[in-house]
C-alpha cells in the first residue's frame, strides 16, 4: 500500500490510527500543529515523514501534497473541534471557525491530495476516512455549531465519493465522545464522564484505539468496496436506548 496521510496525527484518533496503520507495515505522512509533538510523533513510529503547520492556513494543504509524495495511497482527516456553547453564546467567529477547521479542512485536503491518490490508486482505489460525529445523527444539545460543520463533512464525503470514485473511496466515521486530548474538558470530570457512559448501550465511552481501528481498515485495501458510507462507533448511542 502507498504512503497514507494523516491530518492531526500528534495525538487521539489520529495518532492512534497512525500507530495501528504503522503495525500493517504502511509508510506515513503526519500534519500537525505543534512542530515539536509532530517531530517526536514521527520518530516514535518510525520511516515518517510529516509537515507542520495549521489547517485553518490554506498553504497548508498544497505543501502537505508537495511534500508527501506524488503517490498516495490513502488520507485521514483526523482534525476537529468540540464546542459546545448554547445558541445565545454562539457568535459567527465560533462558528466560523468550527466549519473552517471540521469541513473546509477536509474538502481542502481531499482537493490538494486528489492527484497523487489517483496516481497511487493503480488497478484498485485510495481510500480517503474523514470524521463526522453522533451528533449529526443525534439531536444534542449545545451541538448546534459542531454538528452542523460535521454535517457538512458528511455532505461533502458523500459528493465527492461520487464524483471521484472508482480511483477514491471515501468514507465517514462519526465517533461518540472518546477519551482524546481534544474532549479531556469533559472527560477528566469523572461524575460528567460516568453519566455520558451510561447512555451508550456497551456503558463506556470511547478510546482512540476503538475508532481507530475502523479508520485503519477503511482506508486500506481490504474495505475495496466501501465507499460513500457513515459508520458510527458510538457504543451503541445513534441507534440503541439504554434501559430506564
Amino acid at each position: 500500500m502507498e504512503r497514507v496521510v494523516i491530518y492531526g496525527g500528534t495525538g487521539g484518533i489520529g495518532l492512534a490510527t497512525a500507530r495501528a496503520l504503522r503495525a500493517r507495515g504502511v509508510a506515513l505522512h503526519l500534519v500537525g500543529r505543534d512542530a515539536e509533538r509532530l517531530e517526536r510523533a514521527a520518530s516514535d513510529l518510525g520511516e515518517t515523514g510529516f509537515t507542520a503547520g495549521d489547517v485553518t492556513d490554506p498553504t497548508l494543504f498544497p505543501r502537505v501534497a508537495n511534500e508527501a509524495g506524488a503517490r498516495l495511497g490513502g488520507l485521514i482527516y483526523a482534525v476537529g473541534t468540540i464546542q459546545l456553547a448554547p445558541l445565545a453564546k454562539l457568535d459567527p467567529a465560533r462558528i466560523e471557525a468550527d466549519f473552517r477547521i471540521n469541513a473546509l479542512g477536509a474538502f481542502l485536503a481531499v482537493q490538494a491530495a486528489a492527484p497523487a491518490l489517483k496516481a497511487g490508486a493503480g488497478e484498485g482505489s485510495a481510500g480517503v476516512v474523514l470524521f463526522s460525529t453522533v451528533a449529526a445523527a443525534q439531536g444534542f444539545s449545545h451541538h448546534a455549531s459542531v454538528a452542523m460543520a460535521k454535517g457538512a463533512v458528511e455532505g461533502l464525503a458523500l459528493s465527492l465519493a461520487a464524483e471521484l470514485a472508482p480511483a477514491i473511496r471515501i468514507n465517514v466515521v462519526a465517533p461518540s465522545l472518546t477519551r482524546t486530548p481534544l474532549a479531556e474538558s469533559i472527560t477528566r470530570n469523572a461524575t460528567l464522564a460516568s453519566g455520558i457512559a451510561s447512555m451508550h448501550a456497551l456503558q463506556r465511552l470511547g478510546e482512540p484505539e476503538d475508532v481507530a481501528a475502523l479508520a485503519a481498515f477503511l482506508v486500506g485495501p481490504e474495505a475495496a468496496y466501501v465507499t460513500g458510507q457513515v459508520i458510527g462507533v458510538d457504543g451503541g448511542r445513534s441507534s440503541l436506548r439504554t434501559k430506564g
